[in-house]
């Protein structure tokens, strides 16, 4: 799916399930100690995405850990993405010579639980959903919306280094399969994002990708 989102020279990786045990670092085994085996799962996997994703870039496989906003952290020299939902796992990286950000999000093709929408949506974007689901009703609009607004922070996070409410993005959808964020800080050092998104099955994946 990313391979379709994403243009080149970014490198994805993706995984559908957990079959295959994902070998972790020491320092990574230690952030996830305690955690529940799903989370065990999902952690280990998203990271062997990212280990493939690093060797399809040259680089020699490193543990990869987690920030203060439990954003990764990749080697100097590279930016990505991690993301992971019910049976789908995946990372994309690139040379930070060749892009300033990227930000991916994956979640389940099935409405937002009840309340979602109200929670992370402005008045604007609530406006144009009746459009959006008379134009396919066949796209969850509002878990899309949700994704879009996930691959927006985890794009904007790196770059700004400061926190990004559901409120402070304005995310305008289209039925064409792309997507734009204005950021709506009134001091924002990033005006917006264009993105794009895909449906396949159950899953439905919005990306980021900002030239250096």
């Amino acid at each position: 799916m990313l391979e379709q989102l994403l243009p080149p020279p970014i490198a994805a990786a993706e995984r559908y399930d957990d079959g295959q045990p994902a070998d972790l670092f020491p320092e990574e085994e230690a952030l996830v100690a305690n955690a529940v085996p799903k989370r065990r799962s999902e952690f280990g996997s998203a990271r062997a995405c990212a280990r493939d994703a690093m060797r399809q870039l040259g680089v020699d496989p490193v543990p990869i850990l987690s920030g203060p906003k439990r954003e990764p952290q990749w080697p100097a020299g590279l930016v990505g993405s991690l993301t992971h939902c019910a049976g789908y796992r995946a990372a994309a990286l690139a040379r930070d010579t060749d892009f300033a950000t990227i930000g991916i999000d994956a979640e389940p093709h099935a409405p937002a639980p009840e309340g979602v929408l109200g929670a992370i949506a402005i008045q604007a974007e609530l406006d144009r959903m009746p459009g959006l689901r008379a134009e396919d009703p066949k796209i969850c609009w509002d878990r899309l919306l949700f994704s879009a607004k996930e691959s927006t922070y985890k794009a904007w996070f790196p770059v700004t280094r400061r926190w990004l409410g559901f409120e402070d993005a304005d995310i305008t959808l289209s039925a064409d399969g792309t997507f734009h964020s204005r950021i709506l800080l009134p001091d924002a050092p990033v005006a917006g994002f264009a993105g794009r998104w895909l449906v396949q099955g159950d899953v439905l994946v919005t990306a980021i990708a900002v030239p250096a």
